[in-house]
């Protein structure tokens, strides 16, 4: 039996919505509402399940913005994510980031869980997706995700060849007003670069291969209102692991800005396999706060 991996310390994570919430008020940025998208799951400004070119926070372009964000996943096969992260934004050009994750392992490893910390770097390097209405170019950054699992006795056992990865990706993303039957229209496209197994879960290469493979990450969002996101986005993943194979993610969204510093968004998730469990869906809910 694989030793019992280290657990996170859950308990300080709503600590961290709770603080951007008391600050976010005092300190509100003035972009437009949105303009920063929500937190993806690993920590960056974007959607849930990719980051976009966009920085995170409210702050405009001499402002200093931040983000701070909590998310639970709960697939059908009884592996649960939860996830919860912070992000700084620096003059709308560099943005920070950091995320936590603990993986329940459900009957596949019975009481046993994963850890992962991601760390993040984003540098918008040219355009602006939402006041370069009138060009067809996108705002592009260019970003790096270090990440780092807290213990390698499982992803090992499986044939992982490394605990820790860095990862650049080149972002392109665009917003199109009124290019949806009159609704504005967001489109995104990230290419990234990574080895990880199950995003990094489950270390990073293996048996199948041991370099960096260039991945697609896309999204697609109509705004029927300023303060609503209707999307989906689909992200490509390496299978490197013969003794757990994996497919590609996707999600369909509705993510809601209840306010300048508060967005909700609520999903439902198709992971495809993961482990020895095929298609596992979940619905997906997180919770971000801004200033």
């Amino acid at each position: 039996m694989p030793a019992t991996l280290r657990p996170l310390n859950r308990p300080h994570l709503p600590l961290l919505l709770l603080a951007a919430l008391w600050a976010g008020p005092a300190g509100a940025g003035e972009r437009l509402l949105g303009s920063s998208g929500v937190s993806q799951i690993e920590g960056a400004a974007g959607g849930g399940l990719t980051p976009w070119a966009l920085i995170a926070g409210g702050g405009s372009r001499d402002q200093i913005g931040a983000s701070a964000f909590a998310t639970r996943v709960h697939t059908r096969g009884g592996y649960t994510l939860d996830a919860a992260g912070l992000a700084l934004g620096l003059y709308d050009s560099v943005e920070l980031s950091l995320a936590r994750w603990h993986f329940g392992l459900s009957d596949t490893v019975p009481g046993q869980n994963l850890g992962l910390d991601v760390f993040g770097l984003k540098w918008r390097v040219m355009g602006d997706a939402v006041y370069d209405a009138d060009s067809w170019h996108p705002q592009v950054a260019i970003g790096l995700q270090h990440k780092r699992n807290h213990d390698m006795a499982i992803p090992t056992l499986l044939g992982a060849k490394h605990g820790a990865d860095t990862e650049p990706y080149v972002a392109a993303t665009k917003l199109w007003l009124g290019a949806a039957g009159g609704y504005n229209l967001l489109t995104h496209l990230t290419l990234r670069g990574t080895r990880a197994n199950q995003m990094g879960l489950l270390g990073f290469g293996g048996d199948r291969g041991d370099a960096l493979r260039p991945q697609l990450e896309l999204s697609l969002a109509v705004l029927p209102r300023d303060n609503v996101a209707i999307g989906i986005e689909w992200r490509s993943k390496p299978s490197l692991l013969s003794a757990a194979p994996e497919t590609r993610a996707m999600d369909l969204f509705l993510a809601w800005w209840l306010s300048p510093n508060v967005n909700l968004t609520a999903a439902y998730l198709d992971l495809g396999q993961i482990a020895n469990k095929t298609a596992q869906r979940s619905s997906y809910l997180s919770l971000q706060a801004q200033f």
